[in-house]
């Protein structure tokens, strides 16, 4: 099958190997008949020998042996890097590339990156490189040129700064990184001028943020959003996809019945026919019975804005809020979800990540595109720890139940970086912004993290794109902290969101940075800003320049204070006290 679809020699890289060992592995299991449950994929893979050719036919060969030594590294990468934005393939892979384009028409395609070392145990590289849809309309010379502009924009990718650190810091800045592609058919249908899956998603086999004592983080959870998986693999402002524990899937991770709709998708990702471009739309203009989104299976009615409408005297309109609950409640899509994630995960011998997208067939009927399989890195998720029973209240910095990533932990700490959400919150745009670097310095000044050990608390989510959402950090500039905290501050609208499955976070679980989210104002949490704020603030020792901001950025020393912090992966309990 590789062969018959096969552009050029060499590779077919990680991304392509996990998709098809993945399905190989379901249509194997003897156990479920996956031939029912799972849509065909329609796929070409472009060898990672064009990734050569494409160099050599430029005259960058001996660019890319100076940018592999230690002098070149970063500095020639930014020089090859605009240069590859702009060559040319040659003759007989321009061929290769009309043939296949040809063959799909004029239906959408997405180019990803599969590069050799992508995908791999311990290497999951991801949002490092580059994948683009081609929408794929418009005359055979027009969708020509896009897609080749979509190969050398993720050949280019290579050279990215953030793909080039995570490579250096996983010891493989001299291994040999060919880039391979998979180019796909886009799973979904035409809604007018619109084209779209039902659904899509990340699934991990091992839920390593369960939210209510009870859960089984090995039944696995799901992120799933209506559109385009765009929004479940990046963490997307203002906006939330469905989690959903597999073993509980109707439970939401909030409270109150008021946040239902808060915390709901409310813009959905698509591909328009018209404009021939990727285009993002508010949930209410596809919500509608005139585009066949099967409104019953994934939103509940909004009531109280149909009734909000009626009382302005506005046309009545039914409104819809994303839930998925009827999907959820009365089909079998939780429970085989459930049986694939388990399957890959039996046969890997490991947690497994995947992407997939969700189309609903002629009967109603849910039809799995799985798209992506890798490792899932966890360390240290399935043992065990005892917590102290009798600490005195004074001793504790913070304690609660659930609401927090990386397992079980065991953890002296010297340093907390502690941002104020209420100073915070009060900052300009820019200055918000100068917290983050001022962040990303501290960050860069801890070095190692074995030697010392820092927590960093501040208020929402860090690594944000929208300074009013939190402290909008690079992964980079967090990448020596051991662990994490996102503090809820509901007067700056400041509230946490570990956004499972997206690219932050699966830096964040292969750095093995420890997460919390913490809510302060909940009646199970205690949080003892009070003990902090009696500390010495050292950063001005630390950052002499950076002065001004000492009333909202505080660094506490704690190496004589015995702070340990402990967390229980099987009782769903965490606690961060003073032994001194």
């Amino acid at each position: 099958e590789i062969k018959k679809r096969l552009i050029g020699t060499g590779f077919i890289g990680g991304k392509s190997v996990g998709m098809l060992l993945a399905r190989n592995i379901l249509h194997k299991d003897t156990t479920f008949d996956w031939s029912a449950e799972l849509e065909i994929h329609d796929s070409f893979y472009i060898g990672s020998d064009i990734f050569y050719s494409y160099m050599v036919q430029n005259g960058w060969w001996k660019l890319l042996m100076v940018q592999k030594t230690d002098e070149g590294y970063f500095e020639v990468a930014r020089e090859l890097k605009s240069k590859m934005l702009h060559g040319v393939f040659p003759d007989e892979v321009k061929e290769q590339f009309q043939l296949m384009l040809e063959y799909f028409g004029q239906s959408p395609i997405i180019v990803r990156s599969s590069s050799l070392l992508e995908d791999a145990f311990g290497n999951a590289f991801a949002g490092k490189y580059e994948s683009y849809f081609c929408v794929n309309q418009g005359t055979p010379e027009e969708r020509y040129r896009h897609f080749e502009e979509a190969v050398r924009k993720i050949f280019a990718s290579t050279m990215n700064e953030d793909a080039l650190t995570y490579r250096l810091q996983r010891g493989m800045a001299q291994q040999d990184e060919q880039m391979a592609l998979l180019v796909q058919r886009v799973s979904g249908s035409h809604r007018n001028t619109y084209f779209f899956p039902d659904l899509a998603g990340v699934g991990l086999s091992y839920n390593t943020f369960v939210w209510q004592k009870g859960m089984d983080p090995k039944a696995g959870m799901l992120r799933i959003v209506f559109g385009l998986g765009t929004r479940a693999v990046n963490r997307v402002e203002n906006d939330y996809p469905r989690i959903v524990a597999l073993d509980a899937p109707l439970t939401k991770p909030y409270a109150k019945q008021e946040d239902i709709k808060r915390f709901s998708q409310s813009e959905v990702d698509i591909l328009n026919l018209q404009d021939n471009n990727f285009q993002t739309l508010p949930v209410t203009d596809l919500l509608t019975d005139s585009f066949e989104t099967h409104l019953d299976m994934i939103a509940t009615r909004d009531i109280a804005a149909s009734e909000y409408l009626q009382s302005l005297g506005k046309p009545a309109k039914d409104a819809w809020i994303l839930t998925f609950d009827e999907l959820l409640e009365n089909t079998a899509f939780a429970q085989t979800m459930s049986n694939m994630l388990r399957k890959l995960e039996q046969v890997y011998r490991y947690p497994v990540d995947i992407e997939f997208t969700v189309n609903f067939n002629a009967q109603g009927k849910t039809q799995i595109n799985l798209l992506q399989c890798r490792p899932f890195q966890t360390k240290g998720h399935y043992s065990r720890v005892e917590l102290p029973e009798k600490i005195s209240k004074s001793k504790i910095l913070l304690q609660q139940e659930a609401n927090f990533m990386g397992g079980s932990i065991y953890q002296a700490i010297s340093r907390i970086i502690y941002i104020d959400p209420k100073g915070y919150a009060g900052l300009s745009l820019s200055e918000k912004h100068e917290v983050a670097r001022l962040t990303g310095k501290l960050n860069k000044q801890i070095g190692r993290r074995e030697v010392m050990p820092t927590i960093l608390l501040g208020p929402g989510r860090w690594g944000t794109t929208t300074p009013a959402m939190g402290v909008p950090v690079k992964f980079s500039e967090i990448n020596n902290i051991t662990a994490i905290g996102e503090i809820a501050y509901q007067d700056g609208s400041l509230i946490p969101d570990l956004s499972f499955g997206t690219h932050f976070f699966q830096d964040m679980v292969e750095m093995d940075i420890f997460y919390m989210a913490i809510y302060p104002e909940k009646s199970d949490v205690l949080f003892n800003t009070a003990w902090m704020k009696k500390q010495p603030n050292i950063l001005t020792d630390l950052m002499p320049d950076d002065a001004r901001f000492e009333n909202i950025v505080h660094v506490y020393d704690v190496r004589a204070k015995d702070l340990r912090l402990l967390s229980d992966i099987v009782t769903q309990k965490m606690i961060c006290f003073l032994g001194k």
